[in-house]
Order: C-alpha cells, then structure tokens, then sequence
C-alpha cells in the first residue's frame, strides 16, 4: 500500500492533471470543429466523430503539456495552503515528495505510449477523411516504389481490403529490363502480398546486350514485397499518420531498401522520446519552484514557470519540425535537446538541497 504522503500527493497532482487535460483537450476540439464545421457533412455523426478525433489527436499532442502545468498548479497550491512545510516538518525531503509526481508522470506516459501503438494514431487522419466527405474511402493510386532490386508500380492500394489491384513489378540491371510481373491483383498476409495469377516476362538478351525475345511464364501466385504493410504504403507515398510499431517496421524496411528513413525516425521520436521533455521538465520545475509561500509572488512564478515551459516546448516542436523537413537529422533534432534536458535535470535532481530552500 502507497504511504499517507503518496496516495495524497499523487491524488492531488492526478486531479489537476485530467483537469487540464481534458480541459485543453475539448477546447481543441471544438475549436478546430468550429473552423472547419462548413466543410463537414450537414450529417450529425459526421459532426460527433470529427469532434471526437480532434479530441483525440488533441489528448496525443497535449498530455505532455498538461503534465507540466499540473505540477506547477499542485505545487503551488501546496505551497499556498502551508502543506509542503508541514511536510517538511513531518520529516519528508524534497526528493520523497517528488516521488508521487514521478510515478505519475511515468504512467501516464507509458499510457500514451500504449495508445499511440494502437488505431489511436490514426485519429487525424480519419477526422481529415471526415472534412472531405470520404469517410472510409482510403483507396491509394498510381504508387511507384523500389523493392529490394526491383521497382514496383500499384495501380490501386486499397488499405481496408488489403487488396492492390493491378501490381507490377521490374527489374533492371545494367539499364536492361531483366524481368517484369504483371498482376491483376494482390492480397495482404501477415507481413507479404501474394500476388496471384501472375505473368512472369523474362527478357533475353544475345551476348551484345540486344534483346532476342520473351519468356512468358505464368504463376498461380508469387509472394513479393515482404514488410510492406498497407498502412506503411499509405504513410510513406500519401503522408498518413504511422503508429509506433509501424513507424519503427517501416524505419527498418527503409535501411534494408538503403532508402533514406528520416522522415519516418522523426516521426518515431515524435511519439518515443518528445514527450519525456515533460518528465524533465515535471522534476525541474518541481524542485526549482518555491518549498514555501512566505515572500512568494505567486504571479511572477507562474509566469515564469509557464514561460519557461512553453519556451521548452516551442523549440522542441519547431526542431521536431525541422528534423521531419529533413532540414536537421532527427537525431539532432530530437534526441540531442531532450537528452540535455535532461542532463539539467539529473543535475537538478543530485545537487538540490533537501532544507525547504
């Protein structure tokens, strides 16, 4: 069982936290519906889901946020009442009472986490769907991709089905066309297509690299373009929304296609690492903010705190952006800034005086 301090720490933070939460979240959504409620069907579900989608692209993107300023709310509050000096007195440190928030923020994070390996990702882009009046009508066309040693043309990707109607594959070495399969269709299974009632061209060349004839052979079904899941396909040639699992299969299909993946590791440390910029900045501001309300100018702290938390996250966002432009490598752009954030934050963490201060 959590002890007195923990459950009642932690009650309080995860209060303010939905609070705000659910607070930003709604406001989101519905003022993004009302920007866009002119484009959307007259139809009443139509409406409800594409607020319900923003609400839900708005609870992925703002949760590190409200983690943030639930602790500046919860501290300062605690402050305000005498309770975090009460504590003090009890015999709790700084960093015993900095535990409840931790797990917490923890949680949550891994919630998320969790979420965004699910259809949760896809939220924006089924509201996007929503605002055209196409509401399940994802097919893809005319797609030209390479394939290991091959290229590939798709006529028609239909995602929902996991069917490609009209699928060609060639191969060219030497700038001769070694091969070519033609399929009317191809069906998705586990992690390949198999293409089926398929006419294998094989071209034939004389020992002067001039085409003799064709070998036409045709196949019951031939299995080809292992990992590419429809959802990738759709993300990498339509720019739709991955979620973790897909994000990383489609980092490392890239790397064995020797195809550059930044694109997509910037969106895999959009999701992954981003968001514990907010751990950081929950253990920074926690210590750094005032243990005791006498001489406190509660405004100037919240200023600061607040300013000092949108400064974070408006540079982060904006390097996220250029790493996903490919201006900077997502490495850069990413996981160096949080990674120094958090630096400071483990030096916060070990050099922080355990007094009141």
């Amino acid at each position: 069982m959590p002890s007195l301090h923990f459950a009642y720490l932690a009650k309080h933070y995860m209060k303010n936290f939905l609070a705000l939460l659910f607070g930003l979240s709604f406001a989101f959504a519905m003022m993004d519906y009302f920007q866009y409620s002119q484009k959307l069907s007259d139809s009443s579900n139509y409406k409800i889901l594409y607020i319900f989608y923003m609400w839900q692209e708005a609870l992925g993107l703002l949760y590190p946020l409200a983690l943030v300023f639930a602790v500046i709310i919860t501290k300062l509050s605690l402050v305000k009442h005498n309770t975090m000096t009460a504590m003090h007195a009890f015999g709790y440190n700084k960093k015993q009472l900095f535990f409840p928030f931790f797990i917490i923020a923890i949680m949550v994070y891994f919630l998320f986490t969790f979420l965004n390996m699910t259809e949760f990702s896809y939220a924006k882009d089924k509201a996007n769907a929503l605002l055209k009046n196409q509401y399940n009508a994802y097919n893809i066309n005319d797609i030209f991709f390479k394939y290991n040693d091959t290229f590939v043309y798709v006529n028609r990707l239909d995602p929902i089905e996991k069917k490609i109607y009209e699928l060609t594959l060639f191969k060219v070495a030497d700038d001769q066309v070694r091969y070519t399969i033609h399929a009317p269709y191809a069906l998705f299974d586990k992690d390949r297509w198999i293409a089926k009632d398929a006419r294998l061209k094989t071209h034939l060349y004389d020992a002067n690299g001039t085409l003799q004839r064709y070998r036409v052979e045709f196949k019951k079904e031939i299995k080809t373009l292992k990992g590419y899941k429809p959802k990738i396909i759709e993300s990498l040639y339509e720019g739709k929304a991955l979620n973790i699992l897909d994000a990383y299969s489609t980092w490392h299909l890239l790397n064995l296609q020797h195809l550059n993946s930044d694109k997509i590791r910037a969106l895999f440390y959009d999701k992954v690492i981003l968001p514990l910029f907010a751990l950081a900045m929950v253990l920074i501001l926690f210590f750094k903010l005032p243990f005791h309300a006498r001489m406190m100018n509660t405004g100037v702290v919240v200023a600061l705190a607040l300013g000092a938390t949108f400064a974070v996250w408006g540079i982060l966002f904006g390097l996220g952006q250029m790493g996903a432009n490919g201006t900077l490598t997502p490495e850069l752009s990413a996981l160096l800034p949080v990674a120094l954030l958090w630096c400071y934050a483990a030096y916060v963490y070990l050099t922080d005086e355990k007094s009141i201060g």
